[in-house]
C-alpha cells in the first residue's frame, strides 16, 4: 500500500530553490529524495539551509559526474528499489533535469502518480538535453503544475487531458522574493565586492553549448571583458574547468570571476547589476521578479514569456552579442522602464497552488476532509 507521504526528487540547486516551498507546504507528509546530482556543497548544502530544509530522508550515491546516460540509469535503478520498498502517494518532480526525468520514470515504474512541477516548457529544439527530459516527463506524468498559460498550451496541444493541467505560476516568484535582500543587506553585499549599484554587470554561465565549445566560451568572456564595466562572473564548476581544459584562463583577467555563490548573495548582485548576462533558465524567471534587464547567450529558449514580455532577450555569441550588449548599456532607462511591468510567472502563489492540488488528489486524510467539507 502506498505511504501516506509525498516524495520531493532533488537533485540541482535550481529544484532546492523552487521546491522548497512545496516541501514546506506539505510539512511531514514530505519525503525528500536527494539524488546528489549537483555534488559540489557550494551548489547545494547552502541551499538547504538557506530555505531550511530539513535533511534528505534518501541520498543518493555514485551519481556526481557521471556521464548523462549513466547518471540517469543509475538514479532510476536506486530510486526504483527505493519506490519499491516504501510506495509514496505520489511522486513531485522539478523541471527538465535528469533527476526530474529519472524520479519520474521510477515513480512511473513504481505505479506511484507523478506530479510534474514546471510543466510544459518547450524549447523545441532537439539538441538539447533538458527539452528531451521534459518531452520523457509528460507522458508519465498524472498532474502539469504549468507555470504560464503558454506551457499549459504546448501540454494540450501533445495531447495531455485538460483535468490534468493546473496553471500555477512559477515558484520562482516566492522564492526570489523569500529569499532577496532588504536594503541594508544588499548595500553590504554590494560593498563586499567593492561594487556600486547599477555600475555592474553580472554574468553567470554553465550550460553545455557554451561550456563545451572553446572557441564559444572564448569568444564570451572575450566580449564580457572589453566592457567598461566591471562583469562579476560566479564560475560555475563546469564552467571552471571548461576554462581550465582549453587554457582559457587568461581570459578572466578582465572579468572578476569569484566562486559560486548562494542564492541570496546571487540576487543581491543581480538586483544591484546594471545588466544580466546569462545562460541560465532561472535567472531568466528571476530578471521578471527583479525587473532587470537579461541577455540570455543560447541557441533557444523554453521561457519565451520573458522575452514578451521584454525583460530578456535571446543572443548568440558573436556579432549579435556584441550589438546587444551596445545597445543595453547605451540605454539609460533600460533599468527604469522595467519597474512597473509584473512577471509572466505570476504573483508568488505556486507553492500553495501546488500543495493544494497534491494534498486534495494524493493525500488520503486531506481528501476525505474535502469531500466531508463539501
Amino acid at each position: 500500500m502506498p505511504s501516506a507521504d509525498i516524495a520531493v526528487v532533488l537533485g540541482t540547486r535550481p529544484e532546492i530553490v523552487k521546491l522548497a516551498g512545496v516541501v514546506r507546504l506539505l510539512e511531514d507528509s514530505a519525503r525528500i529524495v536527494w539524488t546528489g546530482q549537483h555534488w559540489d556543497p557550494g551548489l547545494t548544502t547552502a541551499f538547504f539551509r538557506q530555505y531550511a530544509l530539513p535533511d534528505p530522508h534518501l541520498t543518493l550515491s555514485g551519481v556526481a559526474g557521471e556521464a548523462r546516460g549513466r547518471q540517469i540509469g543509475r538514479m532510476v535503478s536506486a530510486l526504483s528499489d527505493h519506490f519499491a520498498d516504501r510506495p509514496p502517494a505520489a511522486v513531485v518532480v522539478q523541471g527538465d533535469t535528469n533527476s526530474a526525468a529519472a524520479g519520474a520514470l521510477a515513480a512511473h515504474c513504481a505505479g506511484a502518480p507523478v506530479v510534474h512541477v514546471e510543466a510544459g516548457l518547450r524549447s523545441f529544439d532537439p539538441d538539447m538535453p533538458e527539452e528531451a527530459n521534459r518531452r520523457l516527463i509528460a507522458p508519465l506524468a498524472d498532474l502539469h503544475c504549468a507555470p504560464t498559460a503558454t506551457a499549459a498550451a504546448h501540454l494540450l496541444r501533445e495531447g495531455i487531458e485538460a483535468e490534468q493541467v493546473l496553471v500555477t505560476g512559477n515558484t520562482v516568484v516566492e522564492a526570489t522574493l523569500e529569499s532577496l535582500p532588504g536594503p541594508a543587506e544588499a548595500r553590504a553585499v554590494l560593498a563586499g565586492y567593492g561594487l556600486r549599484p547599477d555600475r555592474y554587470l553580472l554574468a553567470t554561465l554553465h550550460r553545455p553549448e557554451n561550456t563545451d565549445d572553446p572557441v564559444r566560451l572564448g569568444r564570451i568572456l572575450g566580449q564580457l571583458a572589453a566592457l567598461d564595466l566591471p562583469v562579476v562572473l560566479p564560475l560555475h564548476p563546469r564552467t571552471r574547468a571548461a576554462i581550465e581544459r582549453f587554457g582559457l584562463s587568461g581570459a578572466l583577467a578582465g572579468l572578476r570571476p569569484v566562486p559560486p555563490v548562494d542564492h541570496r548573495t546571487f540576487l543581491a548582485l543581480a538586483a544591484g547589476c546594471r545588466l544580466l548576462v546569462s545562460d541560465s533558465g532561472g535567472v531568466q524567471e528571476e530578471c521578471t521578479v527583479l525587473k532587470r534587464p537579461l541577455i540570455v547567450v543560447r541557441n533557444s529558449t523554453e521561457r519565451p514569456e520573458a522575452v514578451r514580455a521584454g525583460f530578456a532577450r535571446l543572443v548568440r555569441p558573436g556579432a549579435e552579442l556584441d550589438v546587444a550588449l551596445r545597445e543595453s548599456l547605451a540605454d539609460p532607462d533600460a533599468v527604469g522602464a522595467l519597474a512597473g511591468r509584473p512577471s509572466p510567472y505570476g504573483s508568488g502563489t505556486a507553492s500553495a497552488e501546488i500543495v493544494a492540488a497534491i494534498r486534495s488528489r494524493y493525500l488520503a486524510e486531506d481528501r476525505a476532509r474535502l469531500l466531508c467539507a463539501g
